[in-house]
């Protein structure tokens, strides 16, 4: 059973006509495709990058100064840009929302698929060399936490929070294994 939400798409992006929501010949899904001119625009996953970075310890976590979740803090990361690698990605992101450097010691850390709203989440383990952070344009304050520390009542992202589960569990074993989680929304 496909329960893959309709495309996103309503007009064509090439010649701008109004699309139908229907499954084109040789495919199985629902597609948004121009009764005008045939192209079939496919809606993809996102991918969004990002780091957990530590320093002597604490983590480095981002409170948002922009909707969803202002005010809250987060696990710095976003979009992955294209023409850029998923590493690339991850330590563009924190530099723009943390102003912190950051060198990448792990290929991918904790991976979070949410198809329901047709995102994957990447995080790197990441360390800071020095404790020199800041806010960026779309963040109020960066500050480091102890584990002891987090404010998991004003996480936003439930991968932020799924990531950082994952690094307090495996902090205290000494061995960070890649992980793979899937997200289910919160109501049905």
């Amino acid at each position: 059973m496909n329960s893959t939400p309709p495309p996103s798409t309503q007009f064509c992006a090439l010649c701008g006509t109004k699309v139908e929501h229907r499954i084109p010949l040789e495919d199985s899904r629902v597609r948004a495709v121009c009764p005008a001119c045939g192209h079939i625009h496919y809606d993809n996953p996102k991918m969004v990058v990002g780091t957990l970075p530590v320093y002597q310890g604490k983590i480095l976590l981002c409170q948002r100064a922009i909707e969803p979740g202002a005010g809250k803090w987060t696990l710095p990361a976003g979009f992955m840009e294209c023409g850029e690698s998923m590493m690339q990605g991850a330590w563009r992101e924190t530099f723009e929302e943390a102003c912190a450097q950051v060198r990448l010691i792990e290929p991918v850390y904790h991976m979070v698929d949410i198809p329901h709203i047709a995102q994957t989440h990447l995080f790197f383990r990441a360390e800071l060399d020095t404790p020199e952070f800041g806010a960026g344009d779309e963040t109020l304050q960066a500050r480091l936490f102890a584990p002891d520390e987090i404010p998991w009542e004003d996480l936003v992202f439930r991968s932020s929070h799924s990531a950082l589960r994952s690094w307090i569990a495996d902090l205290e074993r000494g061995v960070f294994p890649t992980r793979h989680v899937t997200l289910k929304p919160l109501v049905d």
